[in-house]
């Protein structure tokens, strides 16, 4: 798989994303927005997007970008991996990649009876996104 592939399968899912960012930002986001199946599946598609964003760039996009570069073993771990990057100033921080991580773990999975949890993972989501946005075209711009 060559980067530009990387990049088109990227380039869709933050499409989608920003689609569903875009609906949300128009949502009063309290526990009655989840009455409405309308807004659940825009949140729904955000998550799903998000989590596979996250997914496809610590999978493929890091290593073929650490590839390119001479940089990348198999055996790297992915926090070797975002610690390299980190040092070749792709990404600000590995911590900062952690935390989009520990949103995205706590967006998916399944809180029933916890509105206010969701709604501020949610939030949280919204903005890690725009910085996930911000990494990605910071990486694309170099190739």
């Amino acid at each position: 798989m060559t980067i530009a592939d990387i990049f088109k399968v990227l380039d869709l899912h933050l499409n989608r994303a920003d689609k569903a960012v875009e609906e949300i930002s128009r949502i009063q986001l309290d526990k009655h927005a989840f009455d409405d199946f309308e807004v659940v599946k825009t949140i729904d598609t955000f998550i799903y997007r998000f989590s596979k964003i996250q997914d496809y760039m610590g999978e493929k996009l890091f290593p073929a970008v650490l590839d390119m570069l001479g940089e990348y073993k198999p055996s790297m771990s992915f926090k070797d991996i975002i610690n390299k990057l980190e040092r070749l100033e792709f990404i600000q921080s590995s911590r900062q990649w952690m935390d989009f991580r520990e949103i995205r773990n706590t967006l998916t999975h399944e809180y029933p009876d916890n509105d206010n949890e969701i709604i501020e993972g949610i939030k949280l989501a919204v903005n890690a996104f725009t910085e996930i946005k911000n990494i990605y075209a910071g990486i694309k711009a170099r190739f």
